[in-house]
């Protein structure tokens, strides 16, 4: 695996910019945080906007990748903290208790250096919290296998995702577009990872087209 910025995280840093996000805050205390963000990536749509050239086994055909974990983001109610250090880089043993959760080990590490080491926690604690944040959430069955190209509402797809978990609410997530297709959906968690929470500026910044293609599995 090779170890490197993903490029799903540079495009997604560059779209929260374009959108107006609060700006990261970096070197934060790491702890010192509100909730947190789980990120899902919807892998055949990044392929589709560019990451193809850059991803190779992510978007090869026959990998069938869905939605993958982006990044778990210590948040504050305005802005997040990033960078925050202090911490030794994960370890091998770490890296692999994540295996199948974000699409390489490079992105997995990158979000350690970039929002992990904000949580307080150590990589090995951090990657736990990233897989239970994972489990928590049931993917939409429309999403599970998804075959052709479909065209949604981004109001559908949150329908879609509060109607398979129970007590996640509209203001605890968004649903991000990129040239058209779906690329993301965040939604927030407590502190502790045990409920899901109100985010008003995340929520905030939610894809307002009318209509976008979800594009299917490789």
């Amino acid at each position: 695996m090779r170890f490197g910025v993903h490029p799903v995280l540079r495009a997604a840093l560059a779209a929260s910019l374009l959108a107006g996000l609060a700006p990261a805050q970096a070197g934060g205390i790491p702890g010192d945080f509100d909730f947190y963000v789980l990120a899902l990536s919807w892998s055949p749509g990044f392929c589709d906007t560019g990451g193809a050239s850059k991803a190779y086994a992510q978007c090869a055909a026959g990998a069938h990748l869905g939605f993958v974990v982006h990044g778990l983001w210590p948040q504050y109610r305005h802005g997040f903290a990033a960078d925050c250090g202090g911490f030794a880089q994960p370890s091998r043993f770490a890296l692999e208790s994540v295996k199948g959760l974000y699409p390489d080990f490079g992105l997995a590490r990158y979000e350690w250096r970039k929002h992990g080491t904000c949580s307080g926690k150590s990589p090995s604690g951090y990657f736990a919290d990233v897989r239970r944040a994972r489990e928590a959430i049931a993917i939409p069955p429309q999403f599970a296998d998804a075959r052709k190209t479909e065209t949604w509402m981004p109001l559908d797809i949150e329908r879609a995702f509060i109607a398979a978990n129970r007590r996640l609410k509209p203001g605890m997530l968004a649903v991000e577009c990129s040239r058209g297709e779906l690329a993301e959906v965040r939604i927030c968690f407590s502190k502790d990872l045990r409920d899901f929470v109100a985010c008003p500026e995340v929520a905030r910044h939610f894809c307002y087209t009318e209509q976008i293609s979800v594009a299917p599995m490789r």
